[in-house]
């Protein structure tokens, strides 16, 4: 498909989708959810798509945040409150999607920027990135899942302090936080971040969306339903090709040919 405001790039199992309104700091509006959405449903679907990395265009910015003047036009409380659950959709479809989603965070990841990187698997920031969750100072509070993501992630106890506060933090604090797992140079990151969708595409695919799954689902149990959820899973992939392949290349020291079956 042809999109307006993201870019989508396939090099062999690796898709990059790109933020792509740099003059507006990559803000978020209702097109770019709408794309997104239907980027994602489509990626989804395709087999050979066995990892995504999603950034924004520019050094500036991942996405500054929410497009504030789309807001402000909003007429009333039902129409806000549709925005964001049209938001959480875009979320929960990217946390139930089968591939890993690796956010390169170059620059500024504020506001409804930082919640789309909460929602992806694994976050990689540039060294100048900063991120927050400002909503406060608009009389606000994030919207579309960033006060139970940033939670899980850092604690109740940060997560209110950064999110009462509207502060910005640093790469280095963010790392520091849990906030991401790793920070690279600003001119090394979309490299960094393909070099280890590399890496997850040459794993077994179905290992690693059943990885994806009870991490994601099990944070929403009690803790022995979530063992069993595993257990469950683990039956499962014991029955694929791939399960018997990778225990005999292991026993035949011999790389194994995954195929996602």
């Amino acid at each position: 498909m042809t999109y307006e405001t993201i870019l989508v790039e396939r090099d062999g199992p690796i898709t990059t989708l790109t933020l792509n309104r740099p003059k507006q700091l990559n803000a978020l509006n209702q097109m770019v959810i709408r794309e997104l959405n239907t980027a994602f449903d489509e990626l989804g679907s395709d087999e050979s798509v066995r990892v995504i990395v999603l950034t924004g265009a520019g050094e500036r910015a991942f996405a500054a945040g929410a497009d504030i003047g789309e807001l402000a036009q909003l007429q009333s409380p039902a129409a806000a409150r549709q925005l964001a659950i049209r938001s959480h959709h875009l979320a929960r479809a990217m946390g139930d999607l089968r591939q890993p989603i690796i956010a390169a965070i170059n620059g500024f990841a504020l506001g409804g920027g930082l919640e789309l990187a909460l929602a992806c698997d694994i976050r990689l920031a540039s060294d100048s990135a900063l991120v927050g969750l400002p909503e406060v100072t608009l009389g606000l509070l994030p919207g579309w899942g960033g006060t139970q993501r940033l939670a899980r992630l850092a604690g109740p106890g940060i997560a209110k302090l950064l999110m009462m506060t509207g502060e910005r933090v640093t790469a280095a604090e963010a790392l520091r936080l849990g906030i991401v797992e790793q920070i690279v140079p600003q001119a090394e990151l979309l490299h960094t971040a393909r070099q280890l969708a590399g890496r997850l595409a040459g794993l077994p695919p179905l290992s690693i969306a059943a990885i994806k799954q009870a991490v994601n689902r099990g944070l929403n149990m009690a803790l022995d339903d979530a063992n069993m959820y595993e257990a469950g899973l683990f039956a499962e992939l014991f029955a694929t090709e791939d399960a018997q392949e990778g225990t005999r290349a292991f026993v035949e020291k011999r790389k194994p040919e995954w195929r996602g079956r």
